[in-house]
């Protein structure tokens, strides 16, 4: 590799924070907690572990309807063929029922933006 090179992943392995190195964050851990209290009673993090609803392991990309072992969807969710993105995400955690008209996820919604970013951020980073 030659030495500008090494000095642009230098440097951006800095810019990035020990996010990137599979440290912990503040924000990691904000996620986390917000998750837990948001979304832990009905919902995992760990792949293949369904409770009430399933995991969401490796959510951002699938589709929805789709998560390994998980046999409770509704009609209206395994009909839905939009796959989950950090945005899809956020709109739902906003209002489950206007994303998935039909779903039966009990979850209201919440209307923190701050909230709803801590806990997409947690989904998008895989843990």
């Amino acid at each position: 590799m030659g030495r500008i090179a090494s000095l642009v992943l230098a440097g951006s392995l800095v810019a990035a924070g020990p996010g990137l190195l599979g440290v912990p964050t503040a924000a990691h851990a904000s996620g986390a907690s917000a998750f837990d209290q948001e979304c832990g009673d009905c919902h995992s993090v760990t792949p293949g572990k369904n409770k009430k609803g399933p995991s969401l392991a490796g959510v951002i990309g699938r589709k929805p309807g789709t998560a390994a072992g998980f046999a409770n969807y509704s009609d209206a969710m395994k009909a839905n063929g939009t796959p989950w993105s950090a945005a899809r995400i956020d709109a739902y955690i906003r209002n489950p029922k206007a994303v998935v008209p039909g779903g039966t996820m009990k979850y209201e919604g919440s209307a923190d933006d701050a909230l709803r970013a801590s806990i997409v951020s947690y989904l998008v980073s895989g843990r």
